[in-house]
């Protein structure tokens, strides 16, 4: 037993068993005889792990072999003690991975995609006077151009409280709301698919700033590290600068197509909202 090795790799050399065989045998003996390797001190399930993912490499290892004065018995033992380091590595590397993603995570679950709060105390009061004309009358159409331009916000539950506030019916203006998503598809899936990359950057930085935590101080693996996770965090600077540029809300020329108007009212319904809307703002931090 002492050269089992030895001996399997003459016979496969001289054509006496095949490759598979060769191969299975190799697995058999090392998933058997973890007290005759370097890895005697490992944990039994741990060891087993590392066999599975150590057949994969197994006829790289024999193609490598050449014999140069050491056995193949050596070799093995040689390349066992090495790629079973390469595990640990990857092993470790994965598990602080996933923990670490998942610690920062949670945090994140509360603020992603969270929609503004409102306070809806005196809500009744500011919205007729926001939709109020300069002699008191109702302008449907300028609260219809702030519905549409905030149109992420106008659910099915929004718009059925909101409808008769504005008087316009239920139908038209869940019609109009799927309108303006429709033309702003394009924009919505751009941004959608930008903040999915920043997330997965996030981590990305996460986890480098966790490794280099572990890593020892002026090592050569802690330097490439450091170089990895600048590079990575300038891209999430860049990732995070070019969203912010992007508008999210529908443009005045689109709410003007779905209400059939000229884009020159839709700019002086909003203009005149948001100068109403810091009034009221005045005046409510005056009371």
């Amino acid at each position: 037993m002492k050269y089992f090795l030895n001996d399997l790799y003459l016979k496969f050399k001289t054509g006496k068993i095949d490759r598979s065989e060769f191969e299975g045998s190799i697995y058999n003996y090392y998933l058997n005889n973890q007290n005759k390797t370097c890895l005697s001190h490992w944990n039994t399930d741990e060891y087993e792990d590392y066999i599975s993912w150590f057949y994969k490499r197994l006829r790289k290892a024999i193609d490598s072999y050449v014999n140069t004065g050491s056995s193949f018995e050596a070799y093995m033992a040689k390349f066992m003690l090495i790629s079973s380091r390469e595990y640990r590595v990857r092993v470790t590397t994965g598990t602080i991975t996933e923990y670490y993603t998942w610690s920062v995570r949670v945090p994140d679950l509360y603020t992603r995609e969270e929609p503004p709060v409102y306070n809806y105390d005196h809500s009744d009061e500011i919205l007729s006077k926001l939709i109020e004309d300069q002699n008191g009358r109702k302008s449907t159409k300028r609260m219809l151009a702030l519905i549409l331009k905030c149109y992420h916000y106008a659910s099915d539950d929004f718009i059925e409280k909101i409808s008769p506030k504005i008087g316009i019916g239920k139908k038209e203006l869940k019609e109009m709301t799927e309108k303006i998503r429709k033309l702003r598809q394009k924009k919505d899936d751009e941004v959608y698919l930008l903040k999915e990359r920043i997330y997965c950057q996030f981590y990305r930085c996460a986890v480098y700033e966790k490794r280099l935590s572990l890593l020892n101080e002026n090592s050569t693996a802690r330097d490439k590290l450091n170089q990895k996770y600048i590079r990575a965090k300038k891209r999430l600077e860049n990732m995070r600068k070019r969203l912010s540029l992007i508008r999210t809300e529908a443009t005045n020329s689109q709410i003007a197509e779905v209400m059939g108007v000229k884009k020159g009212t839709v700019d002086s319904s909003m203009h005149k909202l948001k100068v109403k809307l810091n009034l009221l703002s005045d005046e409510s931090f005056l009371n």
